[in-house]
């Protein structure tokens, strides 16, 4: 039995590696308040801030490049995500630059957010997903309070590498290589960091 497990973590391993699987990510940030004032005045500084998408590129030397755009490519100095929008991401260091497009945008009265999916480079015209992961992948931001607790996630779901052409052009391999770094340390560095600064 414990065989069998290790070979299919092991088979799990590199199918992911090909491309051929996918994993679920999650990574939470929390605060505890002494009462509901308290958390709700918590709750509205953290909801302007996972709308802010272009201040998320102060928070840390080490996480990545945020710009938001408009669903044609221009980008948007102030104002909130809507559906449509695009956002530009640059990860620290030599990297290819990536795309993600606004799929859904909550707003209400104890949860706060938006979804995003990989998408193409909306100045190239191609057909191909500008992005490490799959144009199936998905990735939330989300601040939510229940009692006296509010909550910051990233939820990443169904994060595939995108090293299949033609939707990955030439970044087959160094798709492969962000995806891989990020799976080991790098997502948790960037996102828990974000998490925490949502909170701050």
């Amino acid at each position: 039995m414990k065989t069998s497990n290790i070979g299919d973590a092991i088979q799990h391993g590199i199918d992911l590696l090909k491309g051929d699987d996918s994993v679920d990510k999650t990574y939470c940030s929390q605060k505890h308040y002494p009462d509901a004032h308290a958390t709700l005045q918590a709750f509205a500084h953290a909801r302007e801030k996972v709308f802010a998408i272009n201040r998320w590129s102060d928070v840390s030397s080490l996480t990545a490049d945020f710009v938001l755009h408009d669903s044609s490519g221009l980008p948007k100095s102030t104002g909130w995500p809507v559906v449509g929008d695009l956002i530009r991401l640059e990860l620290p260091g030599p990297t290819p630059v990536n795309w993600i497009k606004v799929t859904q945008v909550v707003d209400e009265e104890t949860k706060a957010g938006f979804t995003a999916r990989p998408c193409a480079d909306p100045h190239e015209n191609e057909n191909r997903t500008e992005h490490f992961f799959t144009d199936e992948s998905s990735s939330t931001f989300r601040v939510e309070w229940v009692g006296n607790t509010l909550t910051a996630c990233q939820i990443g779901e169904n994060e595939r590498i995108n090293n299949q052409n033609p939707a990955a052009g030439g970044r087959a391999v160094v798709n492969t290589v962000i995806a891989t770094t990020g799976w080991l340390f790098y997502q948790k560095i960037q996102w828990k960091t974000l998490m925490d600064y949502l909170l701050e």
